[in-house]
């Protein structure tokens, strides 16, 4: 599943890889899922993608936002990709196929669940999309521990534990169960100790572990 850590480690591949790569065509829903989510129709992906170039790629929280000219395409958690050079046989089942006029490819598939989202920049209104774009991330130099404390204020914080505080409530956008354990970890603190317990040593002992 994505998180923000495997957000910016894809969006960094992409960057590296498909940069200036032009799209020859898209198929999108090829093997239909029950929960692989499309923005409106996905037989439009094509038309709207085709003969744009990929101009880079950002993680926004535990989703990967691509950048294709006037277009964005953004992949949400349960979606793997696998990128395929020209002449490799191609996964028959897929979601989503992005073709490029190297021959290449970019492959999507969903297991459980999973967005694969492509739209004109700006007219998507997932709410967890627009959150996670509003808000810092903990890998910038915006994300400091007066904004970390303003996290806490007006919550409920006598029974919120340390792990609902980190993954619940797109506080966070990104982070998840499975990050949050290391964090957890590293800051030594339980993940069920409630946050009103926490000294301020120990606050910021988590926000440097965050």
């Amino acid at each position: 599943m994505l998180e923000l850590p495997e957000a910016v480690v894809i969006a960094e591949q992409v960057g590296t890889v498909l940069r200036g790569k032009r799209i020859e065509s898209v198929t999108a829903n090829r093997s239909p899922h029950k929960f692989a989510w499309f923005y409106g129709d996905p037989g439009g992906y094509n038309s709207l993608l085709r003969g744009n170039a990929i101009e880079g790629a950002v993680p926004c929280g535990g989703m990967v936002e691509i950048w294709a000219g006037p277009a964005c395409i953004l992949l949400g958690d349960g979606v793997s990709l696998r990128y395929f050079p020209a002449g490799e046989r191609l996964p028959s089942k897929h979601q989503l196929l992005i073709e490029f006029d190297d021959s290449s490819s970019l492959v999507g598939s969903v297991q459980m669940y999973g967005g694969l989202w492509a739209f004109p920049a700006g007219e998507f209104d997932n709410q967890y999309y627009l959150v996670a774009k509003q808000k810092p991330s903990p890998l910038t130099d915006e994300f400091d521990y007066a904004y970390f404390g303003s996290l806490l204020e007006g919550e409920k914080l006598e029974s919120l534990s340390a792990k609902a505080f980190l993954a619940t409530g797109q506080r966070i956008p990104g982070l998840g169960n499975g990050v949050l354990q290391d964090i957890l970890w590293a800051a030594r603190i339980h993940p069920r100790r409630k946050v009103a317990t926490l000294s301020d040593e120990e606050l910021r002992i988590l926000f440097r572990s965050v």
